[in-house]
Order: structure tokens, then sequence, then C-alpha cells
């Protein structure tokens, strides 16, 4: 299927860098939140990070206009009438998806694809709030969406070929390398990287060492860019506790329970970087 115009449902941090890539690509985006603030904010982010790339020659400003003047805003989620594919990059929230893809089924052309970048929750429990199951797919970026190269796609268990070729397709588009996923509770790359900052936690929360020792050690004994307690602020703490929670219910094993200093930092609105504050301080 040919794919000419892209929706994003969500301009937070996976929304506006999922728009900013489809458009770099050369496809019309609408890009869609529930507040204009939230958009502008998601513009500004695109906006200064295309600035960056120019101080370092990777575009032209001409390029820069071309890619702002390809993404179309919106506060209306009825105006993904018009789009061949969207993505749903919203919070990491069961219930909010669900009625984002009700709403969706209803609005969108028959052919068209519904894609939701969810990193933990199950493709088909999706799909099923759907008319369209076949047409429903998991593209799970990564963070930051412009510097990660990798794409996970999760099949549902309706999922079609045609919609599983056109998203693998639409991610090699969008410079992308794509790896496939079955469709359970974290997928691959969560189902790995999850219970590891949870167990970064529990080492905090034990005493085993401090924040930075912590950090320290992962970074030079394994050789990881950043630390698991410093890319727990960077996912935000809410969404790790959100797939923690889907893997120990997905699962119910107990290796998967939530560290309870985590739930603590969330509940008191600690989430990282995002609120200036997780398990560091950004202000």
């Amino acid at each position: 299927m040919e794919i000419k115009t892209f929706g994003v449902i969500g301009a937070g941090q996976m929304g506006n860098g999922i728009a900013q890539i489809a458009a770099t690509s050369g496809l019309n985006v609408i890009m869609s939140d529930i507040k204009e603030e939230f958009i502008q904010n998601g513009l500004n982010n695109i906006k200064k990070i295309l600035t960056k790339n120019i101080e370092k020659n990777r575009i032209t400003e001409e390029e820069k206009q071309g890619i702002l003047q390809r993404i179309t805003t919106s506060v209306d989620i009825k105006d993904m009438a018009s789009a061949d594919f969207v993505v749903e990059a919203a919070t990491e929230n069961e219930r909010l998806k669900f009625n984002i893809f009700k709403e969706l089924d209803q609005i969108m052309p028959e052919g068209a694809i519904l894609a939701t970048n969810t990193s933990s929750i199950p493709i088909g429990r999706i799909a099923s709030q759907t008319k369209r199951p076949e047409k429903v797919i998991g593209m799970h970026f990564m963070n930051p969406v412009p510097v990660m190269k990798l794409v996970e796609i999760i099949k549902g268990i309706a999922t079609s070929e045609e919609t599983f070729n056109a998203t693998w397709d639409l991610s090699v588009k969008f410079g992308k390398t794509p790896a496939l996923s079955e469709d359970f509770p974290g997928f691959i790359a969560n189902r790995i990287l999850l219970p590891m900052i949870n167990e970064a936690v529990y080492a905090l929360y034990h005493g085993v060492g401090t924040k930075e020792a912590i950090d320290t050690v992962m970074k030079l004994g394994m050789n990881h860019p950043m630390g698991p307690l410093a890319l727990a602020d960077l996912i935000g703490l809410d969404t790790c506790l959100a797939v923690m929670e889907t893997l120990y219910n997905g699962f119910k094993d107990s290796k998967y329970r939530p560290c309870p200093l985590l739930r603590k930092y969330v509940e008191a609105g600690w989430l990282g970087r995002k609120t200036g504050k997780g398990f560091y301080d950004y202000k």
C-alpha cells in the first residue's frame, strides 16, 4: 500500500520524534494532541533538534523549512480521517490507548493501518478494541527517536502480512532497522531492559550502593552508555513502573514485581527528567 499521509497521536517526547522522522522521510504528517500547549512544545522540540542538525552540517536551512512545512497539527483526533497510517504515542496507559483505538477505528479510512508505540501492552488486546484487528500492529520506537536506529515491530495474533510488510517497509524508509517481536508483554526490548532497571532500583532500595556507584558500575563494568538509574530518569519513572506492572500482571512471576522505591518516586511525582527530578535532580 502507498502511504502519503502519516498521523501521530501525541506530541510528547516520543510523538514529536516520530513526527520529525516521518516528515524528514518526505511524508505529510499530522501531529495531534489534546492541548495546543502540548503541540507547541512538541514543535519547539523538533525545531531545536533540526537547528542542531544545521549546526552539525547534517541538513540545510532549506531542508529544515521543508520538514516543518510537511507537519500540520491538530487538537481534534477527527483530522486523522485523512491519514493512511497512524502511530499512537500517548501515555503508557491501557484504558487511554483502548479509547484512542476505538475512536481511530471509526474515524480512519477502511484500509488505513493503526499502529501503537506501546512499550509493553499486548497488541492483540489493543487490536480487539477495533473492527480491523488485521490492520493493527506494534511499532515501538526507541528514545530519542531521531537518534536511535531500532524499531520493534510487533504482530498481533490477527495482524495481516500486508500490514506487517507495510510497517516494516515504512521503518526502513525512516532510516531505521526493524526487528520482529512476538506479541508477549514487554516484547523483546523491555522484557530484558526493564527488569534490569528494576533490579538497579532494588540495589538502591537495599542500600547495596549509591545511585552514582550503581550507574558507574554498569557504565564502566558493562560498557553501557548510560547507567540504569539515569536511563530510568530519561525514560520516565511512570513509564518504567507501567511496563513493570504489565510484565508482572502478564506473567504473574515475582521476578517482575516493581520495586517499592520505584512506586514511591512515581507517587511523589518524581518522574525523572520530564519533571526535573527522579533518581537525579535536573533542576
